[in-house]
């Protein structure tokens, strides 16, 4: 099935063709583990692992490289007012993240690749743009020189003042030029650093995924960049400029990297998501209202390229959507699922620029027909249709009865166990006022009985 992907550096949607017959080599940015993560991080993280499950159901391989910003000066101000190496500070919120991704169905990348294990890669490229006239050191500071790269710029569409301003660089006397960008600058005392031959310091945000691309996938061509569409400019823009740059000989005229794909931003109730107005929202917080799968449903609900507008009716409207699918399931608990893949309809949408709306209105209408199917063989077909589906999505990955009642293991599951045995006991007292009040008792936590020749369920209402 061809797939088409919007390019933000060409500006349509284009026929994706990977460099290599049957290998697609995806990067992506990952989190810069100073904090927890907000739903604006997790956006991302989903949308490229949908992403990354349809490839590798198309191409015999999928390189998957997401890094890890684990040295910043957001990272080192969090250390220092701690009194703790900044290893501190990284390990403990990239735990925390890897924590909330696998609630939200997100798996580890292939390779997970640090800027702290990264270091001489990034010296040695640096080496290379001074050599060929891409940089220069000036003050224990080395700078990648702008105007040396004439397509600076297009990855952004804007123009020199736009970039010099959109930037927020310092213009300092040091520079060559206003719109130059930093590589590698100095430690003063106290700030984490490494011996360099430019003495002693740490690199510049851009330059380290640049190292980490060369290191992980190699100085060829990438199939896909992605991330936010805040990073467009200036993170990716430099990343073109230094990987271009520093491989010009061995690209042979080749770009850099071939599709570039940007997500929206993440609004909450129609405003900006930030700090000055108190509405950032953590996913371990969000993960308290609802499980990750729906946070999930609810990240992929509007086009990755679109911007979303988060909401509290919107992630119930998520899990609402969540249990009608799994009802649907339930029914065919005792039917053997055929090993068929999700439908073409499906398919095709994921394959529009990963169109995952238009996936979702599929995976439902899968839904409705499981309803009205009678045939044994149809309902086989169907379940195996929609689990397939649902796997590409990272959705129906549970089993609908553990989806209805939660964890089983949970104190909670075992307390409601014990209420459902003693309203067992009363109905057989004949004390109905009893067994009355312990089904009211229930419901009013959210939680339905279903009696059935003589066995009574349980699930958490919708």
């Amino acid at each position: 099935m061809d797939i088409y992907l919007h390019n933000t550096l060409s500006r349509t949607k284009e026929k994706f063709v990977p460099v290599q017959a049957g290998r697609v080599t995806m990067y992506v940015c990952g989190p810069t583990v100073y904090n927890f993560a907000h739903i604006g991080n997790a956006r991302p993280a989903v949308v490229f692992d949908v992403l990354r499950r349809f490839l590798a159901s198309e191409y015999a391989e999928v390189v998957y490289v997401r890094n890890v910003t684990d040295v910043d000066d957001k990272i080192n101000a969090a250390a220092k007012a701690e009194g703790v190496p900044i290893g501190v500070i990284t390990e403990r919120y990239l735990a925390a993240y890897h924590a909330d991704m696998q609630a939200l169905g997100v798996p580890p990348p292939g390779i997970e690749p640090k800027v702290t294990g990264h270091i001489p890669q990034i010296i040695e490229m640096i080496q290379r743009l001074i050599a060929n006239g891409h940089a220069y050191e000036a003050e224990s500071h080395v700078l990648f020189n702008v105007p040396s790269y004439p397509d600076y710029g297009r990855l952004s569409g804007r123009n020199r003042d736009e970039m010099i301003a959109g930037a927020r660089v310092d213009v300092a006397p040091y520079k060559r030029d206003a719109a130059d960008f930093v590589l590698w600058k100095p430690s003063p005392e106290g700030v984490p650093g490494w011996d360099s031959p430019w003495g002693f310091g740490r690199p510049g945000w851009h330059i380290e995924c640049s190292a980490m691309i060369d290191a992980n996938l190699g100085s060829g061509p990438v199939d896909i960049h992605g991330g936010g569409h805040d990073l467009i400019f200036p993170h990716h823009e430099n990343e073109i400029a230094q990987s271009t740059c520093a491989n010009s000989g061995r690209l042979g005229g080749q770009p850099f990297c071939r599709y570039w794909m940007h997500n929206g931003f993440v609004n909450v109730d129609a405003e900006k998501m930030s700090k000055s107005l108190g509405n950032v929202l953590l996913v371990r917080d969000l993960r308290d209202q609802a499980p990750g799968e729906a946070i999930r449903l609810a990240l992929l609900s509007a086009h990755y390229r679109q911007p979303l507008d988060w909401s509290d009716a919107g992630l119930r409207d998520a899990k609402a959507q969540l249990d009608r699918l799994y009802r649907a399931l339930e029914t065919l608990q005792d039917v053997q699922a055929a090993y068929l893949p999700a439908p073409d309809s499906f398919r095709a949408a994921l394959a529009d620029d990963l169109n995952t709306p238009k996936a979702l209105a599929e995976l439902h209408a899968l839904a409705n027909a499981v309803n009205k199917a009678i045939d044994p063989d149809e309902r086989g077909r169907l379940k195996g249709r929609m689990l397939a589906a649902g796997k590409l999505l990272g959705l129906l990955e549970q089993n609908p009865v553990s989806w209805f009642k939660g964890d089983e293991d949970s104190g909670e599951a075992a307390e409601i166990e014990a209420a459902i045995e003693r309203r067992k006991a009363a109905r057989a007292a004949k004390n109905w006022a009893e067994s009355d009040r312990i089904r009211d008792e229930l419901a009013a936590r959210g939680i339905l009985l279903e009696d059935k020749a003589g066995i009574t369920t349980w699930r958490r209402a919708p």
